[in-house]
């Protein structure tokens, strides 16, 4: 007697089910995808306008601190000037997109706040509080710059891509800074 094979039935789901079944389920959570992103749009501007502010802020606080420092100890002011006018130049990057406008200068122009006395009046604290040793103002001008730096670093998961960018690379400069500020103590 010849052996004969029993007729091919499946014994699973058709490969053409399972791709239609597959290609279903990629339309369904591609339909549901952009409904989250549209949210965080709208979210967005606000959140990324506030951290824009108080980094802006943050920096015209940090040039003030520099510009007492430099006040009260000048044998530093060749060494501090250059990173102040950085610190300067940050200010106006975060400032450049409305903030310098939304917050008027003592002198009405939006490059005043590039002038010791400018951002020394907009922020008088720091000038009352200089240590008086040079080792101390540079130290403490470092953990400034260090806890600046360290605040934007944590602020880059809450704002959009350009200005998460310009924080991480303010940031960076900050660290540096901080560095330089305590590189001639030892």
């Amino acid at each position: 007697m010849p052996f004969t094979l029993p007729p091919r039935t499946p014994s699973g789901p058709r490969r053409r089910s399972l791709l239609a079944s597959a290609a279903g389920a990629f339309v369904l959570v591609g339909c549901s995808a952009p409904e989250p992103s549209t949210d965080t749009t709208v979210h967005s501007p606000s959140a990324a306008d506030r951290a824009r502010s108080r980094a802006a802020l943050d920096s015209e606080s940090l040039a003030a601190r520099y510009a007492a420092v430099i006040t009260a100890h000048p044998p530093l002011a060749a060494r501090l000037k250059p990173l102040r006018a950085e610190v300067v130049r940050h200010a106006q990057a975060f400032g450049g997109s409305g903030t310098a406008g939304s917050r008027p200068s003592a002198s009405g122009s939006p490059s005043a706040s590039g002038s010791p006395s400018a951002s020394a009046s907009a922020h008088p604290s720091p000038s009352a509080t200089v240590p008086a040793q040079e080792k101390d103002a540079l130290a403490d001008l470092a953990t400034a710059e260090r806890t600046l730096a360290d605040r934007r670093t944590k602020a880059l998961l809450t704002v959009p891509g350009e200005l998460a960018r310009l924080l991480a690379s303010v940031a960076a400069a900050g660290a540096a800074h901080a560095f330089l500020l305590t590189e001639g103590a030892k």
